[in-house]
């Protein structure tokens, strides 16, 4: 339906049944939540859960992780094309697959449930969450090593998992068969099932309601709805032409720059991202697929531009993307890609950020930090395998206008949806014990709003394990600054075996066996926005008085000078008075 059309309908209406299907996506991810196996989703939150229409569109989501739900609506239509007239109540589908699947990257799996009234497909349910381990060459998933897909697990096409609410036992053996933690994928693909099961009754309820005719009128009213939201965001910027760029240091194997490069259009109420010059796709699993940069692009938008405006796909219709063929933004098969929800999603996000930053500097977003820490992957010692992803050393986040980066939290694409557990949590849960967890001190890039500083973190894994390496943010620093904020610093990882206190070799990608090791992560930092001089100097004392910036910093860079003790500000000398 047209933006013009949409107009006759209810606006009340339409507000209201925005909230309700927003709400139905946030009641599934509460279900996933409380009934889900693995830590990864009780704990931390690395899943998402949305609702489309019947055509596959994306009509709500709910808060998880946005580069998820962002190319959602990828995976449904794909759905659609390839069981177009074999779609009947009751299925649930399910698929992985970046290159035929509309998939991300291999571990997140997603489940579909078509939801039917009186006999019409109204829409679908979908959950995508990322898998413990789904076999592949190496535990937990991340096989820095990989040079093709082949090497990162089981590759899944669009299937049937649910035919007519009959659960398959064949493909579900098959699942179960190429997980190193079968266990744990029972529990959680049933709560992936539950979640899809409870929004599609609640999404059916509301096309009873309206009727089903009126339920997909307003569901396309929505969409169109978002559209000029969006459009007139735009049409009230410059039009023009920004370039902007990330870079990137490693292949995975060997040092060598890797360039993100984006120019950004906006002609009206229409905006182009057109990465034409980026970097050709690497022999690393950095390797984005058009699915998973699209929804890059749109965690870009979405953060950038004002939060009120709808979380549905219709917001970008008036987005137009070129990702060339055989670059690392739209990689061809069969290049690995399993790291390509963070690298280079994060990238391109970067280079986003930086071109609209030049179009409304208000509005520019620093960057986070990127990543340093590993996962660990090992037997506990009453048997079983564990996947440990070591979230406690999350890098800083970038600051904004009027908010300080986040201290430390999940990867910059999940906008903070994915939680950091509980140290004494995991430590009942994994064959570690924690030392160090702790802000680090003049991290952090200087602004008028200062970026997040990271964190130490120190911790003993206890056991022999893997340890997948991924340290995008250890040879330089990543957080960039805005408005003339500061860089962050950049992060570091060190292991070191419990017995003997040898110090490992640790390159920033690859796949260790190590003995039983203390593993010490510096992460990185968040980039700073806006002049560090402008900054309040109350929030610099606090600074002072938390350890996260030292009194010489608060004179020589923030120009304030504090007390002996640490208590009180004594003056300040900032540059414009000088």
């Amino acid at each position: 339906m047209s933006s013009a059309a949409s107009s006759v309908h209810d606006p009340v209406l339409l507000a209201i049944l925005q909230r309700q299907l927003d709400h139905i996506s946030l009641q599934m991810g509460m279900i996933m939540t409380r009934t889900a196996r693995s830590p990864i989703f009780s704990q931390s939150h690395d899943f998402s859960c949305f609702l489309s229409n019947s055509k596959g569109e994306t009509i709500a989501q709910a808060d998880g992780l946005p580069i998820h739900s962002g190319s959602g609506g990828f995976a449904v239509r794909c759905v659609l094309r390839d069981f177009a007239d074999r779609i009947e109540d009751g299925d649930v589908f399910i698929l992985s697959d970046p290159y035929v699947a509309g998939g991300n990257h291999l571990p997140d799996w997603t489940l579909i449930r078509a939801v039917f009234v009186d006999g019409k497909l109204i829409g679908f349910c979908t959950n995508r969450a990322h898998q413990s381990d789904i076999g592949g060459g190496a535990a937990g998933t991340y096989n820095a090593a990989a040079t093709e897909i082949f090497h990162e697990g089981i590759r899944l096409p669009v299937l049937k998992l649910v035919a007519q609410g009959e659960l398959r036992d064949d493909l579900w053996r098959l699942l179960l068969l190429n997980s190193r933690c079968p266990d744990l994928m029972e529990g959680d693909l049933g709560a992936m099932l539950g979640s899809t099961r409870i929004g599609a009754e609640r999404l059916a309820e509301i096309a009873r309601q309206l009727g089903t005719d009126q339920a997909n009128a307003y569901f396309d009213a929505l969409l169109g709805h978002g559209e000029r939201r969006m459009r007139q965001t735009i049409t009230a910027l410059p039009d023009g032409c920004w370039e902007g760029s990330d870079l990137s240091d490693t292949d995975c194997f060997e040092t060598v720059d890797i360039e993100t490069r984006v120019k950004v259009t906006i002609s009206g109420g229409d905006i182009t991202f057109d990465f034409t010059g980026t970097s050709p796709q690497i022999k690393g699993f950095k390797n984005s697929g058009i699915a998973n940069t699209h929804a890059a692009v749109y965690v870009s938008l979405s953060a950038f531009f004002d939060p009120s405006i709808p979380r549905n796909e219709g917001v970008y219709r008036c987005v137009r993307i070129i990702a060339p063929e055989g670059t690392i933004v739209n990689a061809l098969a069969p290049a690995p890609m399993t790291m390509n929800t963070v690298f280079p999603a994060i990238d391109i996000m970067n280079a986003c950020w930086q071109a609209l930053g030049q179009v409304e500097p208000a509005r520019a977003c620093a960057s986070w930090g990127k990543a340093v820490y590993p996962i660990s992957a090992g037997r506990k010692p009453s048997g079983g395998v564990f996947v440990m992803y070591h979230w406690h050393g999350s890098s800083g986040g970038g600051a904004v206008d009027g908010r300080d980066g986040f201290p430390s939290t999940s990867h910059q694409m999940t906008l903070g949806g994915m939680l950091v557990p509980n140290v004494e949590t995991y430590e009942q849960s994994y064959p570690v014990r924690i030392h160090r967890y702790e802000m680090r001190e003049g991290a952090g890039g200087a602004g008028q709003y200062r970026g997040g500083p990271g964190v130490h973190y120190e911790v003993d894994v206890l056991v022999p394990a893997e340890q997948l390496l991924r340290g995008e943010g250890a040879r330089r620093a990543s957080g960039r600054g805005a408005n003339g904020g500061g860089w962050g610093d950049k992060g570091s990882v060190r292991a070191f075996d419990l017995r003997t206190s040898v110090e490992h070799d640790m390159p920033q990608y690859g796949v260790l066996q190590l003995d039983p090791c203390r593993l010490a992560i510096e992460a990185s930092a968040g980039g700073g926005w806006g002049d560090p001089q402008e900054r309040d100097p109350e929030a610099v004392l606090r600074d002072v008085r938390d350890g996260i910036i030292t009194s010489d910093t608060a004179l020589g860079v923030y120009g304030v000078e504090i007390s002996a003790c640490g208590r009180s500000i004594v003056s300040t000398a900032r540059r414009s008075a000088q």
